[in-house]
């Protein structure tokens, strides 16, 4: 009789008892691929890993250029931010000098307001004075004088002179 291998050992249990053989074929597979691989690499003259690197300077060229462009710009910022600290500092120092001159103008005006207030106040008092006075001396005051027909106004006089001249 012959006797059968039991159907439920696996395909593994089959080679078992080659495994040189398998290491063999694996190692051969894994030879041929490499060698493929580099020949198709040397022929086409495309290699992955020098364009990574070549890539990777690039981009470390780009940001590096980035960084420098960043840096100028900053000190630009940086520049323009200190030219306009500087007119602020002008134009408040110059609002200031407005102020106190404003101040000083208001102190003159009030000064010059008190002034005519009390000059106001004297030509009043004179005018009163002198409305008292000519209303208590009504009779002292003399008559006013008749012209005798020598007597000419002066002003014709000015006229003659003016015609002369």
């Amino acid at each position: 009789m012959i006797e059968h291998a039991p159907r439920s050992a696996s395909p593994i249990a089959r080679f078992g008892g080659q495994p040189i053989a398998i290491a063999a074929a694996a190692l051969v597979i894994v030879v041929l691929g490499v060698s493929s691989i580099t020949l198709w690499r040397s022929y086409t003259g495309n290699a992955p890993e020098t364009d990574r690197v070549v890539a990777t300077r690039q981009l470390q060229a780009r940001a590096a250029q980035a960084s420098e462009q960043l840096v100028e710009k900053t000190k630009g910022l940086e520049a323009t931010q200190q030219e306009s600290i500087d007119q602020l500092q002008m134009v408040q120092d110059q609002l200031q000098t407005v102020r106190r001159l404003l101040a000083t103008q208001q102190t003159d005006s009030k000064k010059l307001s008190e002034q005519v207030g009390t000059l106001t106040e004297a030509v009043e008092g004179l005018r009163q004075s002198f409305a008292s006075a000519q209303a208590s001396e009504p009779s002292a005051s003399p008559a006013p004088r008749k012209r005798s027909a020598k007597a000419k106004p002066r002003s014709a006089n000015r006229s003659r002179a003016k015609a002369r001249g």
